[in-house]
């Protein structure tokens, strides 16, 4: 084998090598990136006063994520006892009684309890055209729009929210005529799995 042909083969391993490379170390990274953000995010939800990471030697990480797991599990187990259901309305007559606070928790609650119920609705997913005609777009229907945007355009709308690659926990709300929204048989979870990979995952639907 020629000099020129033995370069090239050896520049074609450390080509092959480095693309793996990348292949391999991107997932990783994106998660690493990811666990670092929801740590960062769960420490600061517990007071300082209360986060064992400062009263040990030294921190342990991912703690807080585990303390923010188990507290949530609590409180949604609480939430379903009699007890737990009367504390919660006293909350929630509590908040919607503030002027200013009523509005912001009466948006996020009804955000919550429509995606909690888009979980169990396989004709939660839809496909629209978007940002143009002819590109194509996942995103998930919230609800019909039945205020002003309808009245005014005089059109059956569908609220849509269109999250973004690969955080989907932003992204757009539009509206959509009714007839432009195609619903598919996917899963809200499989929707999900779709946009966090970037659409590289496997989440279709059989015919």
């Amino acid at each position: 084998m020629s000099k020129d042909k033995k370069k090239k083969s050896f520049t074609l391993i450390l080509r092959n090598y480095f693309i793996t490379g990348i292949v391999v170390l991107i997932p990783i990274g994106i998660t690493l990136y990811l666990t670092k953000f929801f740590i960062g995010i769960s420490s600061q939800i517990i007071p300082e006063n209360i986060n064992p990471n400062n009263y040990l030697p030294y921190a342990i990480p991912g703690l807080e994520i585990l303390i923010s797991i188990i507290i949530i599990t609590f409180v949604g187990g609480l939430s379903l006892s009699f007890l737990g259901k009367k504390i919660l309305k006293l909350i929630d007559d509590l908040f919607k009684r503030i002027p200013f606070l009523r509005t912001i928790y009466s948006a996020i609650l009804q955000m919550t309890e429509s995606f909690s119920n888009n979980k169990n609705d396989k004709k939660s997913v839809v496909l629209i055209e978007y940002p143009r005609k002819g590109v194509w777009a996942v995103g998930f229907a919230t609800k019909e729009n039945k205020g002003e945007m309808a009245k005014k355009t005089n059109q059956k709308l569908i609220n849509v929210f269109v999250p973004t690659t690969p955080n989907p926990t932003s992204g757009f709300l539009l509206m959509f005529p009714l007839s432009d929204v195609i619903y598919l048989d996917m899963s809200f979870e499989e929707a999900s799995k779709f946009i966090v990979s970037a659409g590289t995952s496997n989440s279709t639907t059989k015919d």
